[in-house]
């Protein structure tokens, strides 16, 4: 029997080169790194992965170059969510061949689907995949996966485990209360790092979370402490990554601020092919500087060299209190203050 999926994944950021296809060389060295520094898994594919905006082929290819690189040292779950049940089924099948321990699937997007549909929809997956398969429950952008319908789904062996990125506690219970008693081999992954240790604490098996790109021996000692009992070290950690969450998360289009986190760490993974204003452009140099400051208060990078604005914990307050505080730098030095 395949063991259980725990511990912390990494929904993986794509290297693209300077023409904006994907960066092969870079991908790997990346993907190696993050095993490198402990992270338990790799999820390729994923809405950090920006896999809406890749082709087929290239998420693919993604999903190849992932294996290959894993080599067996950490399991892969690969996103192999697409248009329809025929098109999932077809990757699931090519990712099972690749070596992927499970596949990720997300309810269909676009079309809002009733508790119904989103059941019969999973449940032809499940009769037909030869790969297990792990629920994707990400209602902000698709149909929600409901407890009742997870509940039915879980009785078919090949369906694993959840992942749920709503990041809502009592519904993780509710999940939990409903599914482990009769599917103990169920792995519960929460997708919303801000709540890592609560969600541990309350049963979960790991999560699938963005931060592990940039800070992935940090995720991974916030899930060891936690499971170590060593609760008091782990929230303040928790405090502590929730900063850099939210500084990544919400100045930014979804999911630059990772990927120039992570850029941060040594690697060059190129421009997200989401196009940004001129206004976003300049914004997100005042922001990326908040980020430095943020890292080097972990230890991961060397601070910039304007120096650092005291913050607020507010995103959009301390990307003014940085701006602020270079031009007055720079004002300082040319003797005009």
């Amino acid at each position: 029997m395949a063991s259980k999926l725990e511990g912390i994944f990494t929904p993986t950021v794509v290297a693209y080169d300077d023409r904006g296809e994907i960066n092969e060389a870079e991908l790997r060295r990346f993907l190696s790194w993050l095993i490198g520094q402990g992270v338990h898994g790799l999820y390729p594919n994923g809405s950090t992965g920006e896999f809406t905006r890749l082709t087929l082929e290239e998420r693919r290819r993604i999903v190849k170059i992932t294996c290959e690189e894993a080599r067996g040292r950490v399991p892969v779950l690969a996103g192999a969510a697409e248009a329809n049940v025929k098109e999932t089924l077809a990757a699931c099948e090519l990712y099972a061949g690749y070596g992927a321990r499970a596949v990720a699937i997300v309810s269909p997007i676009y079309y809002r689907l009733s508790a119904e549909s989103v059941l019969a929809y999973f449940t032809e997956i499940a009769l037909h995949s030869p790969i297990d398969v792990t629920l994707y429950n990400i209602p902000m952008f698709a149909s929600p996966i409901d407890v009742p319908t997870i509940r039915k789904l879980a009785e078919y062996p090949r369906v694993i485990g959840i992942k749920d990125s709503s990041g809502d506690l009592a519904f993780m219970m509710r999940m939990i209360s409903a599914v482990r008693p009769v599917r103990p081999d169920f792995s519960f992954l929460t997708g919303w790092e801000a709540v890592l240790v609560p969600m541990l604490l309350i049963g979960c098996d790991g999560g699938t979370n963005a931060s592990s790109n940039i800070i992935p021996e940090l995720t991974r000692r916030l899930f060891e402490w936690t499971r170590a009992g060593r609760i008091q070290e782990a929230m303040a950690l928790q405090y502590r990554i929730l900063e850099l969450f939210d500084a990544m998360l919400f100045p930014f289009e979804f999911p630059n601020g990772f990927r120039a986190a992570a850029e941060m760490r040594g690697f060059k993974l190129g421009r997200s092919r989401q196009p940004l204003s001129k206004t976003q452009e300049a914004d997100s140099v005042a922001l990326e500087s908040v980020l430095k400051c943020i890292l080097a208060d972990f230890g991961m990078v060397e601070p910039p060299a304007e120096g650092c604005a005291p913050r607020t914990r507010n995103p959009r307050e301390d990307k003014l209190s940085q701006v602020v505080f270079e031009v007055m730098r720079t004002l300082e030095e040319r003797g005009i203050l």
